[in-house]
């Protein structure tokens, strides 16, 4: 229930800011993207994730890697690309760079965790 209450708190301060800030996510970011990273320990991993614009600041995204599915919310601000998500019971955030070339690349770390992991977005 903590950890419900302090998602629900992350994603309507992440709104509350974008609606703030009046961002939009002007060039189109929704779609299957390949992912490339590396966990905390340096070892690699891999799969999908799926951007759906939910409207014109925020969007949902769902990655599959491996045998494990995490959902969050997302949005976009310029060349900035964030994301909230569960992971299984903790709660997690990563921040993409959205590059030129639509490639987002970013850090990414998980509640209580003293690491932080690196993944690459990749438009399919």
């Amino acid at each position: 229930m903590h950890r419900t209450f302090a998602f629900a708190r992350l994603a309507s301060a992440v709104i509350a800011a974008v609606c703030a800030a009046g961002a939009g996510m002007a060039q189109e970011i929704g779609g299957t993207y390949t992912v490339q990273g590396t966990n905390f320990d340096g070892s690699a991993y891999g799969g999908t994730a799926e951007i759906v614009l939910t409207s014109n600041v925020t969007c949902d995204i769902t990655w599959t890697t491996g045998a494990t599915t995490s959902q969050g919310i997302c949005m976009r601000s310029d060349d900035v690309f964030t994301a909230g998500y569960a992971l299984g019971d903790k709660i997690g955030l990563i921040i993409y760079r959205l590059r030129p070339d639509g490639v987002l690349d970013g850090s990414w770390t998980v509640a209580d965790t003293d690491a932080v992991g690196y993944e690459v977005l990749v438009p399919r």
